[in-house]
């Protein structure tokens, strides 16, 4: 039962296409049967999302990170449902790792998607709100709405810290647009800004999986630097974020 761990949330890390990776990091000995049942929590409901039936083949033990990590092979049979078969099960306890033979009575098929959940295509400007995995996802997946829709315009953007509160105000400008900004920040986490990479070299590069990646207006892709440029100082003005954010200009 993969749920929220303080860091990140499954559903992200799956929509992600990193989830078979993510869940074979274990801190204890939980995967010990021969079958792991993945089911991946739906924020705000009773829903799982069904993450794949696996085998295990083997375990090794990371001294380095202090971490068992499980080879699971993902058994091809079941392999079609992963990520469109939702079932219903009123977790009411915090255990995550459940013997399947004494819970498989109280859980139930809730919907079966005709197609596998995916990131969603480009809501719209105003409607954008990534978090570091979805923009991972949407830049390593190259979704064409999105690409299309952040490679064609200039803007101001934010970035939120989820940790800190903390605000970064930037801007892109130039061929790519927003999308080829992004996809810096999706490379490295800070983008080479300054204030960024100084956090995460003191914080650790895995700081950038809290930040949300938002858009505060775009202008036409062959906008003048000054203009956009001016449009940034204005956000940082508005959200503080000098005083009391990332930017340090």
């Amino acid at each position: 039962m993969a749920v929220w761990n303080g860091e990140e949330h499954p559903l992200d890390v799956f929509l992600a296409g990193d989830f078979e990776e993510w869940q074979r990091w274990q801190s204890k000995r939980n995967f010990e049967r021969r079958y792991v049942v993945s089911l991946i929590s739906m924020p705000g409901t009773k829903n799982w999302l069904f993450g794949g039936l696996y085998e295990r083949m083997g375990i090794e033990y990371k001294k380095e990170a202090n971490y068992y990590y499980y080879d699971l092979e993902q058994v091809k049979d079941c392999a079609e449902l992963a990520g469109r078969l939702v079932v219903k099960f009123g977790r009411k306890f915090r255990q995550s790792y459940l013997l399947a033979d004494r819970w498989s009575e109280s859980i139930s098929v809730s919907e079966l998607k005709p197609e596998r959940l995916t990131l969603s295509e480009f809501p719209g400007f105003k409607s954008v709100n990534l978090s570091k995995r979805e923009l991972d996802g949407v830049i390593r997946q190259s979704i064409p709405s999105w690409r299309g829709a952040l490679s064609s315009v200039s803007g101001v953007y934010v970035i939120s810290d989820t940790k800190s509160g903390k605000l970064y105000v930037g801007s892109a400008y130039g061929e790519g647009g927003i999308w080829a900004r992004w996809a810096q920040y999706s490379s490295s986490g800070h983008g080479n800004n300054v204030e960024l990479r100084m956090l995460l070299k003191e914080l650790g590069a895995k700081t950038a999986d809290a930040f949300r990646f938002s858009i505060l207006e775009v202008a036409d892709v062959h906008a003048n630097k000054t203009e956009v440029i001016a449009r940034e100082t204005h956000w940082k003005n508005v959200l503080l974020s000098r005083t009391h954010g990332y930017n340090s200009n």
